[in-house]
Parts: structure tokens; sequence; C-alpha cells
């Protein structure tokens, strides 16, 4: 006999199910095992394993041999150690990357993911759990429910997953006691009561010893319910996305000749037949479906899941990154939109950075423009935060380049899904999750000028130019912009100067020098400086501007190839040697913090336009911006020799 916990409205009264009936033609059931650290997540799958006798016997062998070199169990055989491959879990005694695993038994086809415990990795663990339908939940039974456990539930609920086995492990180091189990269930009902999970199912387990693993256990009389197996083996989680509105995200353009263009990728959801109408989800275009085609020849349907080339009626612009929908349902198109964060990286979050996001098969730049709260994955409450650090889950505000086609995670784990990366690493920062889209005011709209920045620039007789000085604070920045725009202005070139420390003194005399602040303040030079080249000017911008993120940020606000990155590179040791404003004397005796250069990391340009310093004075430093600027054609000669010099 078999019992499940229906958790529609929390847990309740257990409903016991007459026998299990033997399934047919279930799908894989892909499934993850979570939880704290040293619960017994790699325990219980190399258990699993033994049990449907799947470990050949020269691994059992090896497994036998690394068991008295590595074991924690005595002379029992660590099963532990079939998962946790890495010389450094071994060592330590926990997991730390995410070990998949799939097996068969006479019922059904899984696919595990055994993620680890420990708070450092939870990135890996919500890794691990975005593709999962299930997932096991192990407690000790001896130490209850803990912060990551309370975490690990509160991610598993975040990424969509409705199914959960309560697994209650190394139950024989509590004598097998009812009332530990009984209590257990009891506190993790309440907490999971917010967590919207379809089912639970708790058991009491011993990983090690293998009780109610793969056969009910006689120590476990009072549990009615069924083994962890056979519950595995007859658990229905696939959801009906084939009756959810279509949505194909476009890979790839299939042209071998001229008489075939096709539309390449995965059906995220609905149905799809030939003579179907179908909407590019950005753009709006329209067209029929012709064809659906596959390598075993034509299709008369297709559903979610399916991975096929759809041909269209029409010629109509559709390319890689592009959403095919319905249009009867299309998904939101914005530019804006509120998600959950699971942030993964040891840097923090900064508002107002560009971050690289990839959703679906499309990737464009966005930066987050509010932390709304963090989540207290205790007690599940919102807590005021300006930021994120690694493992936090928070809501916020994001903001991107071009508008996107989007459907809130909830409906649609496709399209509602995405991961933030980032642009000076190329490192996974975060995992996304779409709430809703947010909508613009409707009473504010571009407004349509007849006085263009071409014509303001054909006027001055020059190309609008952001001339991006950056180094450390004394490598003379301020000095050589200077000496420039007063060689520019002599020549009658239309200029203005934003020195860092006069911007301070005005706009943004509300910003310290932390971090985030930083970012804010590069943020809004950078629209100030976007301003100013749509008043046809050359903007000369002398800032410290740390961070090479940043300095791109502002680079993609103007028009290609009006953006000139100057990199000062002048040594720390001569900036310290000059401290003419005794900065640097204040910084190393702990006087000013996050003080660039000392306590504040630089990043230096990998690329920059130009290089000055080196030895070079600022009047040579001067003219070789003034060479680069005609040979770029962003200034014109005033007479026929071109004599610039300073």
């Amino acid at each position: 006999m078999g019992e499940r916990v229906e958790v529609g409205a929390g847990i309740g009264v257990l409903a016991r199910d007459e026998g299990i009936a033997s399934p047919r033609n279930l799908p894989t059931l892909r499934f993850l095992t979570c939880g704290s650290v040293d619960d017994g997540k790699s325990t219980l799958i190399g258990r699993l394993l033994y049990d449907q006798q799947l470990i050949l016997d020269d691994q059992l062998a090896a497994l036998e041999r690394d068991s008295k070199k590595h074991g924690t169990v005595g002379k029992d055989i660590d099963f532990a150690l079939l998962v946790d491959g890495l010389e450094a879990e071994r060592e330590q005694g926990i997991t730390i990357d995410v070990a998949y695993r799939a097996f068969s038994t006479a019922r059904r086809s899984f696919i595990v993911a055994d993620t680890p415990g420990h708070e450092q990795y939870t990135r890996n663990m919500a890794t691990g759990a975005s593709n999962c339908d299930l997932a096991i939940l192990l407690v000790d039974a001896r130490k209850g429910l803990l912060a990551q456990t309370h975490r690990h539930a509160a991610i598993v609920s975040l990424l969509g997953i409705r199914h959960v086995v309560l697994a209650v492990n190394k139950f024989d180091l509590v004598d097998y006691d009812q009332a530990v189990f009984d209590k257990i269930v009891a506190e993790f009902g309440v907490f999971a009561a917010k967590l919207g999970f379809v089912t639970l199912q708790p058991i009491p387990i011993s990983a090690r010893f293998g009780e109610n693993i793969s056969d009910k256990s006689d120590r476990t009389p009072w549990y009615l319910g069924p083994p962890l197996i056979d519950y595995l083996e007859t658990i229905e989680v696939e959801e009906d996305l084939s009756g959810r509105p279509f949505r194909m995200p476009v890979q790839a353009v299939n042209r071998p000749h001229l008489d075939f263009r096709g539309f390449c990728g995965t059906i995220a959801s609905g149905t799809i037949r030939p003579g179907d109408p179908v909407t590019v989800a950005v753009s709006g275009r329209a067209s029929h479906v012709a064809r659906i085609v596959t390598a075993d020849g034509d299709l008369p349907s297709a559903g979610a899941g399916d991975a096929v080339t759809l041909t269209l009626a029409d010629e109509i612009d559709v390319g890689r990154g592009d959403i095919l929908v319905t249009p009867q349902a299309r998904p939101e198109v914005v530019d804006q939109f509120a998600a959950t964060l699971i942030w993964m990286s040891d840097e923090t979050l900064l508002p107002g950075r560009s971050y690289l996001m990839k959703i679906g098969t499309r990737s464009l730049p966005v930066s987050v423009t509010s932390v709304k709260y963090r989540l207290d994955v205790t007690s599940l409450g919102e807590l005021p935060a300006k930021s994120l650090a690694l493992n936090e889950v928070g809501c916020c505000n994001l903001a991107a380049t071009a508008p996107i086609a989007l459907d809130p995670y909830k409906e649609n784990r496709t399209t509602g899904a995405f991961i933030l990366i980032d642009r000076y690493t190329n490192a996974t920062v975060a995992a996304g999750l779409i709430a809703y889209g947010l909508r613009r005011a409707t009473n504010v709209h571009v407004q349509d000028l007849t006085i263009t920045r071409e014509a303001r620039a054909r006027l001055k007789h020059q190309t609008p130019t952001v001339l991006w000085f950056t180094g450390l604070s004394g490598s003379g920045k301020s000095t050589i912009a200077n000496l420039l725009e007063t060689q520019l202005h002599s020549r009658g070139v239309h200029t203005i100067l934003l020195d860092g420390d006069n911007i301070r003194h005005g706009l943004n005399k509300d910003l310290s020098f932390t971090e985030a602040d930083r970012v804010e303040n590069i943020r809004r030079i950078g629209e100030v400086a976007k301003l100013m080249t749509d008043a046809g000017l050359i903007v000369l911008c002398a800032f410290i501007s740390p961070f090479a993120a940043d300095r791109r940020m502002v680079r993609e606000l103007v028009h290609e190839g009006e953006f000139v990155e100057i990199f000062v590179d002048t040594p720390l040791e001569d900036c310290i040697a000059r401290d003419s404003k005794g900065l640097y004397k204040k910084a190393l005796a702990g006087e000013i913090k996050n003080f660039t250069g000392i306590d504040q990391v630089y990043e230096p340009p990998e690329k920059p336009e130009l290089i000055l310093g080196r030895g070079a004075t600022p009047a040579q430093s001067a003219a070789q911006v003034i060479t680069y600027l005609l040979a770029h054609q962003h200034i014109e000669r005033f007479d026929d020799s071109g004599d610039w010099s300073i």
C-alpha cells in the first residue's frame, strides 16, 4: 500500500493509495537530490544504483578500494564515492560539482543530478535543478530542518519544480523513531505551504543501509507509504505543454540553396501544423507554416519538445533569436521587466551595470535598474536590499537595450528563464526567472525633433565623439584632456570637458566611492555624454572609471565609431610619487577607503583606441589624440599644412 501527501493547500491528512499500478510509457524522470551538506545525497544515489544492480563488477571493486582510502563508514562501502568523483570532494567529504547519472529500472528511465549541499555551491545546486521535474530534499534526522534545507526548498519552488520527496535520512541514527519523523514532516509542512508544491511525499530512509530505498523496511512498520524507488517509478510529473500557446525560439536559419529557407528550433510549448498562422513575436511579421521538416521527412504536426525546421509561406525577416508564436496568444514584448534573480557570483550585483542577458537563443545587454527586495529563505519574507551577494535571491527590475519577447516563468519555463553573464569575465553571474513585463507610462513618448544630431554635427563641421580618458588617479587624464580641449577650441572645434572631480561637485554630489556608486557615477556620465553627442559636440571625459564593464556600457550608448577609449597608462608608482592631492598618502594610511589602485581594483582597457603616457609629456599626448581625430575624420583640418602641433 502507498500514500501520498497532496500539498495544494499545505500538508494535511495522508491519503492512502491501494497498491501501485504498473505504469506504461511514462516519460524519463529528471530529478535531483538536494539539502544541506552531509545529509547523504550522494550516498542515496549510490545506494539506488547498487540496489538496482547497475554497478558493474569492476566499478564495485574500485568503489570498495576507494571506500578503504576515502570512506567515512568504516568497513562498509561508502556509496557517496560513486558520484563524488572529484579528488577535492573525496578529501573533504562534500559534493562540489553537479554529478549526473542516467539509469533505468524495469518500469522507468531516470536522469538524476546530485547537487552540492554546501552554501558556497548553492549556484551549482540551482544549475542542477533547472531542468528537473522532481526534487528529493534530504534532511538529516538528527539535525532536522536547517537554513540550507529552507534555501534549497525555496530555490526548487522558484525554478518551477512542483513535486518533492522529503527524504528524512540517517534514520538508523535515531532508532527509527516515528516521533522524530512526524516532527520534521510537520515543521516542513508549515514552511512548504507557501511554496506551491503539487505533491510532497515524506519517506523515512537510511541511505547507508538501504532502508525504504528499494524495498519497504521492517524497521518502520508505522510507515505506510511506498519505498523511494516505487514512488519514483510511478509519479506522473509531465506538464501538458502541448495545450499551451505555441512558442518556438529560432536557433538557426537553414538555407542550403535558393529554393529552401527553413527556421530550425525546438518547440517550447504548443502544437503546430502546416497551414497554421505564425507571427514573429517582436517584429509582428506574420505568415503561415508551409512545411514541418525533419530528418525523417515532413510531419503532419509537431508539439512541445520536438526539434523541427519550419518553412513559411511568405518571405519574412526571421533570424536566430526570434520567437515564432501563435498570433492568437502572443507573448509580452517589452524592454523592461521584473524578475527573480538567483545570484551566483562572488562579485556583488551592481544596479546600473551592464550585463549580457541570454534568453532562449537571443543575447543582448541588460542592466538591473533596481533591487526591490531580497528573499529571506528561512522565513520567505521580503527584506529591503540595494544589491545581491553570492547565493542570495532577490526580486529586481531590469532594462534591456531592445524589446524582447517573454512569458512569465510560471507559464513557460523556456521563454521565461534567462541567465546573466559578466561581460568582462564571460562568467555566468545569475539565473533569472521572469515575473512580468513592466509597461512604461503611457503618457511618455519619444518626441520627434526637426533638428537631428547629424544636422547639428554638419553645422559644426565635425563628427560627434566621446573621448574617454581612463587611468589611475594622478595619471594625468585631466591635464591632457584640458590641454587637448584648449587646442581644439583654438581651432574652432566645439567641445565640452566632463571632469570627474567637477562632476562630483554637482550632478553626482550624492554619490560615494563604493563600488555600486562608482557604477552609477559612470552610468550618469554616459547618459550626459550621449546627450552632448546629440548636440554634435566632441565630449572629453576624464574619469578613473576603473571597471571595464562600465566603460563598455558608455561605448554602447553612442553610435558605432563615436567612442574613443584613451588609456593614460601611468604606472602606480609614478602616480603615488606625484600625489598632488595627497590622496594616495591618505589611502595608504587607511584614511580613504575604496581608493583605486590601493584597495579598489582597476581594470585596464584590453583594446583601447589610444594609449598615452609611457614617458610622453602632456603636450605630446594631446598631439597624439589630435592626430587620431584627424586620421579618423572626427574633425577637419583648418589649413593646408594641417599643423596641429602644440
